[in-house]
């Protein structure tokens, strides 16, 4: 696959916070990628670079191999919906749709329409009259209804209710796979959209800390449970990112070296694909191996955990 956006070398300075620091990095073609990382990783400055809407310190932003800052040819194919995005004051939710038409050349005005109904929003309704859920759901219609071969969605599922959200997964999975294009989307309900995601982006203070095909990530990030030694000596082998110890059993995540098969371990040795969310927890919480002591508890690492993943 070639990519749609590249970053190379990218630093960005905002006075003395450093919101993105050597990230290197592509978001491919036609795929879906999840852009994951704590508060503050980062992410939000990436998407507005991909946009341009700032420009990095260093390095440098390409979006269909040129620079995305002040280029018209660029920016008409990239559609960017913003956390807490915000209209004009007198915009109706009709108003707003229709200035979105105007600006993306393959806007699909049956799919608005389809996705108006589906959200039940109120076309004649002033947005500044809704509420957070349904300003949401006027964002993602028009992502998804401008159907822009670049699609950059941060946090868009903001006030959405379960089955609302469910609703934007089935409609994007549906229309990705009839209109295939590039789909970022920046979020913490990682488990959510864990089964839509084809590639992995994963950011921490500013650096990348993941960069990978979701499925070859999903082979490699294995949960080992059992007697502390056993597991110690299996962690030894591979890149361990996590370990639990209560009593003399333990729990760890581990990235394989090579290729294990969790039904031939060693005896008293249980394993299971490591969900996304745990890995990316893990990733963005890793503890030192071996060294970490007995006493901390599991419900010590739990709330790390919790916490991460807000």
């Amino acid at each position: 696959m070639t990519a749609a956006a590249t970053l190379t070398d990218v630093t960005v300075h905002f006075r003395e916070h450093t919101a993105l620091d050597g990230v290197t990095a592509s978001i491919e073609r036609d795929g879906i990628t999840g852009l994951l990382g704590r508060n503050g990783a980062g992410k939000t400055t990436l998407l507005q670079l991909l946009t341009g809407h700032r420009v990095p310190t260093r390095g440098q932003v390409r979006v269909f191999g040129a620079a995305p800052y002040e280029n018209d040819d660029v920016l008409r194919r990239v559609c960017f919906v913003k956390e807490g995005q915000r209209y004009p004051d007198h915009f109706r939710v009709r108003d707003a749709l229709a200035a979105a038409a105007t600006l993306f050349p393959g806007w699909d005005e049956d799919l608005a329409r389809s996705l108006v109904a589906d959200f039940d929003l109120p076309p004649r309704r002033p947005v500044k009259k809704l509420s957070r859920g349904m300003v949401s759901a006027v964002g993602i219609t028009i992502g998804l209804a401008s159907r822009a071969p670049v699609t950059l969605f941060d946090e868009p599922y903001l006030g959405l209710d379960a089955v609302a959200r469910q609703l934007f997964y089935d409609r994007l999975l549906a229309d990705y796979a009839e209109n295939p294009r590039t789909v970022v989307l920046s979020t913490h309900l990682i488990e959510e959209i864990s089964g839509l995601l084809e590639h992995v982006l994963l950011l921490d203070a500013g650096r990348v800390l993941l960069d990978d095909d979701a499925d070859g990530l999903r082979a490699t990030a294995l949960t080992v449970t059992g007697p502390a030694d056993p597991v110690a000596a299996l962690a030894q082998e591979h890149e361990l990112l996590s370990t639990d110890t209560l009593g003399g059993s333990s729990r760890a995540i581990v990235r394989l070296r090579r290729p294990v098969d969790p039904t031939d371990l060693p005896v008293g040795l249980t394993a299971e694909r490591t969900p996304l969310q745990q890995l990316v927890v893990a990733l963005t919480t890793r503890c030192a191996p071996a060294a970490a002591p007995a006493a901390r508890s599991t419900a010590t690492r739990s709330d790390h955990r919790q916490e991460a993943t807000r």
